[in-house]
């Protein structure tokens, strides 16, 4: 995907892909021509590796579509639902009012509209997740910097109005603001007034591309497929200079002079690491010499506890970040790699074509704008846990090195230490429990995405029985890794709804000891039977043979599985 990509452009890079076996339906509600958006958004997902259907709304019909039940948005049974409003057409419905005293309260109808929006989805069995385009701050010029204490003024309205959208956000667990403002700021030429007047076109074709570009980072994040991982190089990335040969205190970093500009990045590269971005160095250097400003510098933002994964050495950066990405085990397309160095940047491309590799400016003070612009960290959830996440990687890559000290996978798991706990869900685990649905792609039996309000379902629901799996060793605290929602079918028997598992606890047994407790619940629950089914991705086929493995029988020639469970013989692991 590319961000700079015009209309036109996008178009033509994308008119002969192939589909891919990776379905994503959307419908797209507008009160304006959303005809190009519409397209600029298939091409993008295309792109992406998706395989798009569409449905577009009627001209300026979104209220009559959400309430009629049927209507063929319903039929369409759309994953996603993007309400698109230009503020332009708000403007003329707001002028339209006669009383000021009624146009200081307009926020208030946007507001209410948007709740009532949500709960036709609802009320009409629509589960779909719905994204929500903010209104653009347009300043009708009125009241100049005084709109602010005119509450009948359009501005304040606007500003109002978005701060409302927050608040639906906040309390809706299927409802994303994405904000239109963001991405239009600093540019000029987003609008093209005459086709606005001749057409309805309310932006430009390519402002169109660029937003459909970055709502399909959004849709990509809500589908569990963003970037986990950001891998810096040193010199002259996020320091000036070259520390093995100007020394510590020559090198650039600080207030002062070009220094600033790489203290900046530091501070954004801290931030996304207290976000959950797990933070790797990749670096030509002997490590003792790299680490020296880390331990020794004192304007040093980044310090080594907030790296997960450090590599200096002089081979090459392609193979080191192969480590890095085995120590992580997360997708090469979760990675971001940043080097000032065109040629090094080149090799990583050429030899990892899923890597993202940004082209850096030249001048470091641009460094920060640029990776700004891009927005390559979208995400679509965060918990508490995620601020752990340096510190549980550190401790996986000293169990890397534990494994060369035995001689057998056995011997290496008993000297792990490991203690499991499975229960039912917690109250306080919900928001984890959520985002381990949404981010997991590669251990995920069905790949079903859950928000809290879903996973709350489950949990008071007598119709599912739920587990969640927590993990620690010797060398540390995983914390929760791993969920378990089944559905019961009817009084014998039970289907796993949902089977995930975090990738850094692969290869554990976590399975077989997750499994073992739940045969023990279901019989002595009189329940005989346990069914179960893959649905395949393309990313999960790391679980194409988990059901074989765990002794279930296959009922068809599909993926559809069954367990006997009284002639279940427990699988031995080492969690005790």
């Amino acid at each position: 995907m590319n961000l700079n990509l015009s209309y036109r452009e996008l178009h033509k890079l994308a008119k002969d892909l192939p589909r891919a076996n990776n379905a994503i339906k959307i419908a797209v509600l507008g009160n304006h021509t959303t005809n190009f958006f519409c397209k600029a958004l298939e091409n993008h997902l295309l792109l992406a590796g998706y395989d798009p259907s569409i449905f577009e709304g009627d001209y300026d019909q979104i209220d009559m579509t959400l309430i009629d039940e049927s209507s063929q948005l319903y039929n369409f049974n759309p994953e996603f639902v993007i309400v698109f409003e230009s503020t332009l057409t708000i403007k003329d419905n707001f002028y339209a009012i006669k009383s000021n005293l009624d146009r200081s309260q307009y926020y208030k109808q946007l507001s209410n509209k948007a709740k009532s929006r949500v709960s036709h989805l609802k009320n009409n069995n629509c589960n779909a997740k719905i994204i929500y385009l903010s209104y653009e701050l347009i300043d009708d010029a009125l009241y100049g910097n005084l709109f602010s204490k005119i509450p009948h003024s359009f501005y304040n309205q606007l500003w109002k109005a978005n701060n409302a959208l927050i608040n639906i956000s906040e309390n809706e667990n299927s409802f994303y603001l994405f904000d239109i403002n963001k991405h239009l700021s600093g540019t000029t030429n987003h609008r093209d007034w005459p086709a606005y007047i001749n057409s309805d076109l309310h932006y430009s074709i390519d402002t169109f591309a660029e937003l459909s570009y970055h709502v399909t980072l959004f849709l990509k994040a809500l589908k569990g497929n963003f970037k986990k991982c950001l891998i810096l190089d040193l010199d002259n990335t996020i320091w000036g200079g070259i520390i093995g040969d100007d020394g510590i205190d020559n090198i650039q970093v600080g207030a002062l002079g070009i220094g600033k500009a790489f203290t900046k990045l530091q501070k954004w590269v801290k931030e996304l690491k207290d976000r959950g971005i797990i933070i790797s160095v990749c670096s030509k250097n002997n490590e003792d010499v790299a680490k020296t400003p880390f331990l020794e510098h004192s304007e040093m933002i980044l310090k080594l506890e907030d790296i997960s994964v450090f590599v200096a050495n002089w081979n090459n950066k392609a193979d080191n970040i192969r480590y890095i990405q085995e120590v992580l085990n997360i997708g090469f397309d979760s990675m971001v790699f940043i080097d000032d160095n065109p040629a090094e940047r080149d090799i990583v491309k050429q030899s990892l074509p899923l890597v993202t590799v940004p082209d850096l400016p030249e001048d470091p003070a641009l460094y920060l704008p640029y990776l700004s612009s891009l927005n390559l960290f979208e995400t679509a959830s965060y918990s508490d846990n995620d601020k752990d996440r340096t510190l549980q990687y550190q401790q996986e890559a000293e169990r890397r090195k534990s494994i060369t000290s035995v001689t057998n996978m056995d011997d290496y798991l008993k000297s792990l230490e490991m203690v499991g706990t499975i229960e039912s869900f917690k109250v306080e685990d919900i928001p984890r429990i959520a985002q381990l649905t949404q981010r997991s792609n590669q251990f995920n039996l069905r790949t079903k995405r859950y928000t809290d309000e879903d996973i709350t379902r489950f949990k008071n629901s007598d119709n599912y029985l739920t587990y969640s799996i927590k993990l620690k060793d010797k060398f540390g605290d995983y914390g929760l890794i791993s969920v378990v929602i089944l559905k019961k079918i009817n009084k014998t028997t039970f289907f796993i709804d949902t089977w995930i598992m975090s990738c850094r606890v692969l290869k554990r047994g976590v399975e077989f000891f997750a499994l073992n407790k739940i045969v023990k619940d279901l019989l002595n629950s009189n329940i005989s039977i346990l069914t179960g089914e893959y649905l395949e991705t393309q990313k999960n086929h790391l679980v194409s043979d988990l059901l074989d493995n765990l002794s279930f029988s296959k009922i068809d020639e599909g993926f559809k599985y069954k367990l006997e469970l009284n002639h279940f013989n427990p699988i031995k692991n080492h969690i005790s």
